[in-house]
């Protein structure tokens, strides 16, 4: 039996002794474990019986009971991958990792992130353990450093590129002659010249091959060095021997493969150095962003004006921004008036104008006046940044259809490498017995011709150009697996106010008296629907003195009541009208004449005495119908989800397009009729703003958050439409459509080349040099394909 073994938990969550002893309970009835819970530390400290239960079922119960666990998250830069199997292992092994819940290595950003329990491990433990599978890492780096590494990096994969080419020519002469039997000068085809160029190539370029397979067959896995390692030196050393025989015997006419070794080293070189500089190419996005970002700012420090690095900037500090500067950080204006241009974020090209106390974004541009501002939000705290997170975690993050090539790569290497043996076998023993040099040749074709990595970059870099090119529109996906989903959809559920509209309402009719006016803007005053401040500010125009409220009430989705001067003031709906036996037939005609014009009316009541209407229209955006339009011609259903009442909401789904209105919706019933849809067989997406519409947002298949860029939008939804430009809607579906069929070409052609290569090499109609070149530029075949979608239009 195993012995006892402690793991410190935190929980999260908990509210008070009931909730730690609850939690202390149930562990302790698992076997095996004994548990204290406490509720001041916020910790659960556990002793357990690995045999019996492990840190994944002490966690999975305590969140059953419905309390967190708390975990860390950790980044780091994996080096030393060269396909898709060394990414594969690396994520298997740090999975079966006691204490970690989820780890993902991509391939493609040469990165790691990993959510652990820090309980039970740190980030030193999870280094040692990528190193023992042998490869390296390290905390993941600033993107300035990790640039200047990954250039470092290119600029050795060159050198080396260079210098084995120049070995690897004159070797390549010896192969016309075979081929063509063109004549050369004689030193070329001496056995122990060419073993002086070959030897080189095959032990200080391709060191990185021995080593790479060297630690994963140590670690107990197998990878593209391996096939490399032994392809290679079953040329080099079986050549090595024919040159051996020459000595002392000047007549034995030697058969050479130096060539086949060391062509093939280059190729795979040559390969691996188109393949770095391509996927620089993905990652392009994320450098256009970071360029946004202002270099310095100009600060008030100690009484005067100085400038100062963008990272010594301080919540608080007082910054001056003049004509033609990038405002630095996130901030409030304290000073000045300004027009800023946001287009990077909202895709607005008009100029905001922006007066005191009006929020600033830091990256924006200043056009025409200087003001003095309050930082707010600095580094990564601010608009920019977000964004510049949301597409890093996008770009490494996998999509469910990657999982399919992620199982295949685990088990590739060794079966080429079966296959290889047993071509061997069936070449010396059935189609040439006894001949070991075609039995060899055929072998290594097969060993050189298969490779992981095609099929390991399929998705990843395709989803890193897609989610990049979504973010230079001003679309952003949470993740890979919502670019996927998105595809999918074949419903669209709109929020009307602020999504079809603009959110900004004003008062068109109002039927009342001055003193009527008065209560009403005074009772909505209280508000913060955009309806009320419509209402306040129409009565500000026409000089009205507004008074103090004594009581206020929000009645959601029906409207409002306050108590004013000992007067009672009622402002909504029929229904509520009708809840407090007020009569308000003699105005139905007025009421339904308003809300066939598509404006929203409200009934205003005095002491329960019909005292007038207010009727506000909230203008549809410019661009509304003709999205809508795009959605539907693409085979989506669109429906507008709404409060208001039937009459005013089909008039405005009228304006726009929309055949499906579903009217007189609670703010907490959005989520069920968003539920209802789904129940009919159909993957929705729900459209709001993030904020009041969260409860839908999570609900739908995907979520797409209408917002400005704030942090609030972009945690709420799967995807996130900066600005609220609603053309980007169906642009973000036709990228998600492109984007799928791009990483299915590529998963086509990286199955393909495999099942029809390692064949066509193993009946020997493939040289080995012919098939290393092939190998090297599947990679690369697979990775310019997905740079086309940086070129599809959208």
């Amino acid at each position: 039996m195993s012995e006892q073994k402690h793991v410190t938990v935190g929980v999260t969550g908990m509210t008070c002794a009931a909730c730690s002893n609850r939690i202390e309970k149930v562990l302790n009835k698992m076997d095996g474990v004994d548990a204290q819970v406490n509720l001041t530390t916020e910790k659960a400290n556990v002793d357990y019986n690995p045999d019996a239960s492990s840190v994944q079922d002490i966690s999975s119960k305590i969140e059953k009971l419905g309390y967190g666990v708390e975990t860390e998250k950790a980044e780091f830069d994996v080096t030393g991958m060269t396909c898709a199997a060394c990414s594969s292992r690396i994520e298997k092994v740090l999975n079966k990792q006691e204490g970690v819940k989820q780890a993902t290595v991509n391939l493609t950003t040469e990165n790691a992130t990993v959510e652990y329990n820090p309980g039970l491990m740190n980030v030193e433990d999870i280094i040692g353990r990528i190193q023992k599978t042998g490869y390296d890492a390290k905390i993941k780096a600033d993107k300035q450093e990790k640039q200047t590494r990954k250039e470092k990096q290119i600029k050795r994969m060159k050198w080396k590129l260079i210098i084995s080419t120049v070995l690897a020519a004159p070797l390549l002469l010896t192969m016309l002659v075979h081929l063509f039997g063109v004549q050369i000068p004689a030193i070329f085809m001496n056995p122990w010249f060419q073993f002086a160029l070959a030897t080189p190539v095959q032990f200080i370029i391709g060191w990185q091959f021995y080593d790479g397979a060297y630690k994963n067959l140590r670690s107990g896995g197998a990878n593209m060095d391996v096939l490399v390692a032994l392809g290679t030196s079953a040329a080099y050393f079986y050549s090595l021997y024919e040159a051996i025989k020459t000595i002392g015997n000047p007549v034995y006419v030697p058969h050479l493969y130096f060539e086949t070794s060391a062509i093939l080293i280059t190729l795979i070189l040559f390969g691996k150095y188109l393949e770095a500089n391509a996927k620089g190419k993905t990652t392009m996005a994320i450098s256009k962003l970071l360029n946004l970002q202002a270099k310095q700012a100009r600060v008030f420090r100690n009484g005067e004006e100085t400038m100062i690095p963008m990272e010594d900037v301080m919540v608080g500090d007082r910054l001056v921004v003049k004509p033609g500067e990038k405002i630095p950080v996130d901030g409030i204006v304290i000073k000045g008036r300004t027009a800023v241009d946001e287009s990077m974020l909202t895709g607005e090209s008009i100029p905001i104008e922006k007066d005191e106390k009006a929020r600033v974004i830091g990256s924006t541009m200043n056009k025409n006046g200087t003001i003095e501002m309050e930082a707010t939000k600095v580094g990564k705290d601010t608009a920019l940044a977000s964004i510049v997170q949301a597409v890093e975690d996008a770009q490494g993050s996998k999509a469910p259809i990657q999982r399919l090539a992620d199982v295949i790569s685990g088990y590739f290497v060794p079966i080429v490498v079966g296959i290889a043996v047993l071509t061997f076998i069936i070449w010396i023993t059935l189609v040439q017995p006894g001949s070991f040099e075609p039995s060899l040749v055929a072998a290594i074709a097969v060993l050189v011709i298969a490779c992981p990595c095609a099929l390991g970059l399929a998705t990843p870099t395709s989803i890193m150009v897609g989610t990049g090119k979504a973010a230079e529109s001003g679309i952003l996906f949470k993740g890979g697996e919502h670019l996927e989903r998105t595809h999918q959809l074949n419903a669209i559920i709109l929020d009307k106010t602020g999504t079809i509209t603009k959110g900004k309402p004003e008062v068109t009719n109002f039927t009342g008296d001055n003193e009527t006016l008065q209560l009403l803007a005074s009772a909505e005053k209280g508000s913060e629907h955009p309806l009320a401040e419509a209402i306040v500010g129409y009565a500000t125009e026409q000089d009205v003195e507004l008074v103090g409220v004594d009581d206020f009430k929000a009645v959601p989705g029906h409207g409002i009541r306050a108590i004013i001067s000992d007067e009672e003031v009622l402002v909504g709906t029929r229904k509520l009208m009708a809840e407090n036996n007020i009569d308000v037939t003699h105005a139905e005609q007025k009421l339904m004449g308003y809300e066939t014009d598509g404006k929203t009316a409200m009934i205003i009541a005095v002491n329960r005495e019909y005292r007038g209407v207010v009727a506000v229209a909230d203008t549809v955006k410019e661009t509304a119908a003709q999205a809508i339009g795009e959605l539907k011609d693409q085979g989506l259903e669109v429906i507008m989800l709404t409060g208001d009442n039937e009459r005013t909401a089909q008039a405005i789904a009228k304006q726009v397009g929309i055949d499906h209105v579903i009217a007189q919706v609670l703010p907490e019933e959005k989520a069920s009729k968003v539920h209802e849809v789904q129940n009919q067989g159909k993957k929705v997406a729900m459209v709001g703003d993030g904020v009041n519409d969260a409860p839908a947002l999570a609900t739908a298949d995907i979520g797409i958050a209408i917002g400005t860029g704030t942090e609030v939008a972009i945690e709420a939804a799967d995807v996130t439409i900066l600005g609220g430009e609603l053309l980007l809607i169906p642009k973000a579906i036709k990228l998600s459509h492109v984007t799928i069929k791009n990483i299915r070409q590529n998963l086509f052609w990286a199955f393909a080349y495999n099942s029809a290569g390692i064949p066509v090499a193993a009946i020997g109609l493939l040289a080995p040099w012919i098939a290393g070149g092939a190998m090297a530029l599947s990679s690369v075949s697979v990775v310019s394909n997905s740079l086309r979608l940086k070129r599809v239009k959208v």
